[in-house]
């Protein structure tokens, strides 16, 4: 039996949980709670984390199941810290791979772009100058926004660039939330007019134009990142963000990029469908295919077939390609494209008909002949709607619906 289940509800979890249902439960309500999304969660995230710091560790939670959580707090936590928790920082660091807020806070924005490219940039490769607008720490400060030892730290938030207030919301329970300090708007340091930087006007950071050359691989996909490390933005005492360029791939009016493979469609003529044929198909390198059937080949209506080797290239492996798959539809000829006799004589060079199944003893007489007609089935099938639909303004004129009176 579970002495009390406060730490399982915490979690939203039942008491029998397993170490993976615990450990979805923590993920979840970490990244909901976290102070860097939900500043005003603090004591929630706290609780979350120290929930799962008593659950997830087997000898912890079977104390806290026989004696909840005073037997915790009385030294049964071990680890020689009596019942003390560790931090929820450390913790949700532990859980999602270690020093993520660290990183977070070393680590100044990244930028992100978007640029269009064509398949045959995709297929061939291409270079592409792009303008990028990023700060830049300021040179004749050097980052620090006046001249060497001019800045003293706020008194307002002793240098740490966040003020913590304090609200009541009901008796005995009270609400904490960390604001950017309104003094030195979260600088940790006031500049007096004087002493600032004439270059960046104490702001330490500068806002300039940069030309990047993006180089686009062979074979790269729709989607794909290019990174550009450290070429993001620049702050004092922060390692420069990043780069990301995402390449957007705009359609091409042939071919369709399915992986590796380049997919398109072909037509033929019902002579070349029988006959063989020879068509010209230009690739994305400006290269010729003579797409080649041999007589006796037949090729039906909505058949596939693929020439090797002349899909996408490969990113990082060029020289191997994917296939060139081809759909093909067939254009049959007109009516009465031949006289009656000629298509006689066509007939001897085509397969020989089936002849129906017919009952032995039925009288010519009693067949009915039906010949074919075109048939437009969804302009009958709007017609038949309109000769139901009844117009509101006829229905009016006429009184609606009456009754028959003798």
């Amino acid at each position: 039996m579970v002495k009390e289940t406060a730490f399982y509800d915490i979690l939203g979890v039942k008491a029998n949980a397993t170490p993976d249902e615990l450990k979805r439960a923590y993920r979840k309500l970490a990244l909901k709670y976290h102070p860097d999304k939900n500043p005003a969660e603090g004591e929630k995230f706290k609780q979350i984390s120290q929930a799962y710091e008593v659950l997830s560790d087997a000898k912890k939670r079977d104390i806290y199941d026989r004696g909840g959580e005073k037997a915790i707090k009385e030294g049964g936590g071990g680890g020689g810290g009596g019942g003390s928790f560790a931090s929820p920082m450390d913790i949700f660091d532990l859980f999602f791979g270690g020093g993520s807020r660290m990183h977070r806070e070393r680590k100044g924005k990244n930028i992100v772009h978007q640029i269009s490219v064509t398949l045959d940039d995709l297929y061939n490769g291409a270079t592409r100058k792009l303008s990028v607008q990023k700060n830049t720490i300021c040179e004749r400060c050097e980052g620090r926004g006046s001249r060497k030892g001019a800045a003293q730290m706020c008194m307002t938030c002793h240098g740490t660039g966040m003020q913590v207030r304090v609200h009541q919301l009901l008796l005995g329970m009270v609400q904490q939330v960390s604001t950017v300090c309104h003094s030195c708007q979260g600088q940790g340091q006031r500049i007096s007019q004087k002493d600032r930087c004439k270059a960046c006007a104490g702001r330490k950071i500068l806002r300039q134009k940069k030309i990047l050359e993006v180089h686009i691989d062979k074979g790269m996909k729709d989607g794909q990142k290019i990174l550009f490390q450290g070429e993001g933005d620049q702050e004092p005492g922060l390692e420069p963000g990043d780069i990301i360029i995402v390449l957007d791939q705009q359609e091409h009016p042939q071919f369709t990029r399915r992986g590796e493979d380049l997919t398109m469609s072909m037509e033929l003529q019902l002579v070349e469908a029988l006959c063989g044929f020879q068509k010209p198909v230009q690739t994305l390198d400006k290269r010729t295919l003579l797409i080649t059937s041999h007589p006796g080949e037949l090729i039906k209506p909505g058949d596939t077939k693929c020439v090797c080797n002349e899909g996408m290239p490969m990113h990082r492996r060029p020289f191997e390609k994917g296939k060139l798959i081809i759909h093909f539809s067939v254009v049959f000829p007109k009516a009465n494209f031949l006289p009656k006799n000629k298509l006689k004589e066509l007939e001897r060079y085509l397969p020989v008909k089936e002849d129906a199944e017919q009952p032995e003893s039925m009288d010519d007489d009693l067949y009915i002949y039906a010949d074919l007609e075109d048939c437009d089935v969804e302009n009958r099938k709007r017609q038949r709607h309109q000769h139901y639909y009844v117009d509101e303004d006829d229905y009016a004129s006429s009184g609606g619906v009456q009754c028959q009176t003798s």
